[in-house]
């Protein structure tokens, strides 16, 4: 884990693919315990799936936590990914299905037209890899795994996906190719390329 940004309201990290972001059940070993070392007043105010890598940020102090939180919830931080998905993807577009917990299968998501919540990505092809391509990920809301979902949807799930892809995919990377690669909040941006 690396510390990239401090200052005296928040502070941003580099999470490894693998790291909580937060305590588990049996796993006390996360992101927030690791920066609170650090920083002990730090506290969460968003997440990334325990498989995703990149950027996450923590508040420091209640006050700053409110603040910081509200603006996620009113969707004033933007946030962007990298992953390798599936397939050729070409050009840009705008994944519009509603996502919502497939309650048999905990933890996965589905697309759920009925009882889904709306759920919007907006994609952009990078570069094609093979028989793969390199894809920029904005989500416009922020639902439980949404960009691995919409992705799976369309017919190209993320490499290295054990939830949403098939077997090949699924194996085609020893860990999930998606990677939180930008944040900005008013003034603030914060770059991270991914490592794969």
């Amino acid at each position: 884990m690396r510390v990239l940004h401090a200052d005296d309201r928040l502070v941003v990290i580099d999470k490894p693919a693998g790291l909580l972001s937060v305590p588990g059940r049996s796993e006390p070993d996360c992101a927030s315990a690791r920066v609170q070392v650090l920083y002990p007043d730090a506290l969460v105010v968003h997440r990334l799936d325990q498989a995703t890598s990149g950027l996450l940020m923590f508040a420091l102090g209640a006050e700053a936590q409110r603040q910081l939180s509200a603006d996620f919830a009113e969707r004033r931080v933007g946030k962007r990914y990298v992953a390798v998905v599936s397939g050729h993807m070409d050009g840009d577009g705008l994944i519009e299905v509603p996502v919502g917990a497939d309650w048999p299968n905990r933890p996965r998501q589905q697309v759920d037209h009925q009882r889904g919540k709306a759920s919007q990505t907006r994609w952009w092809a990078l570069a094609h890899e093979g028989a793969h391509t390199r894809v920029v990920l904005e989500p416009l809301t922020g639902r439980t795994h949404q960009l691995r979902v919409h992705l799976a949807h369309l017919g190209h799930a993320i490499l290295g996906d054990t939830l949403y892809a098939g077997a090949d995919v699924a194996a085609a990377s020893p860990r999930l190719l998606l990677h939180a690669s930008e944040l900005h909040i008013g003034e603030l941006h914060f770059l991270c390329p991914p490592e794969f």
